[in-house]
């Protein structure tokens, strides 16, 4: 179904309320990841407003589509977005990183219903989402779909590329996997730290789908994720470039956000920008 201007601001609406959110939560933990987080609300608020096949108030429903969070220290994005939509309290998210939380800095599956793995490791998510691609198939589950979250800087570990060949070899065509690809890592730029290009052409190799887009335009990601539920002879990639921290100008760009939470008055001062920002406007990614 397209999307309506209707539908459009909406989207962007809880996609503002999502990043909100996010610096909430930081600033009452006082640790955490600010950039990542913020690049990938409008995807997260795709996922859980448009994409997925899933019940908030059954998050254990046997039919249900599975969202696999990879790069696991980006999940306060997706606690904020589980919270809008309805799966916990909103308020539940100031509780992040706090001792006996539900809601832990990396995801742990058997604390929080919805979570279907526990990420901390990077470059586990893509195994283990091909593993759980495989079963559906072997079970004759043709309706239900597999998607994993990665983040560039991920693309670095070797685990990643058995389960790329996996999936490939297999033509796990209902698996779909989306890269971050907002350029930075703990350390740097992804292109000075270890490059990565010509990414798209690796996967293409291993036979992989793959589509790029930009992660901030609502009706392009979305159209993406339709297309690769069209292709029935291999897995899809995602390849949605993102600006890291999207909607706060200031903090763009600037890996040594990549794992640093704003203070008290950082945390105002970016929560000011994302409301001026007053949703997103799609960018090219040349």
């Amino acid at each position: 179904m397209a999307l309506t201007d209707g539908m459009l601001i909406d989207l962007e609406k809880k996609a503002e309320a999502t990043r909100e959110t996010i610096i909430a939560m930081l600033v009452a933990a006082g640790s955490g990841h600010t950039a990542g987080p913020l690049g990938m609300a409008d995807i997260f608020t795709a996922f859980y407003f448009n994409i997925l096949n899933h019940d908030p108030k059954n998050p254990d429903w046997e039919e249900r589509d599975r969202l696999i969070l990879s790069n696991g220290h980006i999940v306060p994005v997706r606690y904020a977005a589980m919270a809008h939509a309805g799966y916990f309290p909103v308020e539940e998210c100031l509780t992040l990183r706090k001792f006996g939380s539900r809601l832990q800095g990396h995801p742990e599956r058997v604390r929080l219903p919805g979570l279907e793995t526990t990420s901390g490791p990077l470059g586990e998510g893509l195994s283990q989402a091909s593993g759980m691609a495989y079963a559906l198939r072997m079970d004759g589950k043709k309706q239900q779909r597999i998607y994993c979250v990665m983040g560039d800087g991920e693309q670095d570990e070797g685990n990643v590329w058995e389960a790329v060949m996996f999936a490939g070899k297999n033509k796990l065509h209902n698996l779909t996997a989306i890269m971050d690809r907002n350029n930075i890592q703990i350390d740097g730029m992804t292109e000075d730290v270890m490059p990565l290009e010509p990414i798209a052409d690796k996967y293409r190799a291993f036979n992989w789908h793959v589509i790029e887009v930009s992660g901030h335009d609502f009706a392009a990601f979305i159209a993406a994720v339709d297309e690769a539920k069209a292709i029935y002879e291999k897995p899809t990639m995602i390849i949605a470039h993102t600006i890291p921290g999207k909607g706060v100008p200031e903090i763009a760009f600037d890996y040594r956000w990549h794992g640093k939470p704003p203070t008290t008055e950082e945390g105002k001062r970016f929560l000011k920008e994302i409301r001026t920002m007053g949703g997103n406007v799609p960018h090219e990614y040349a």
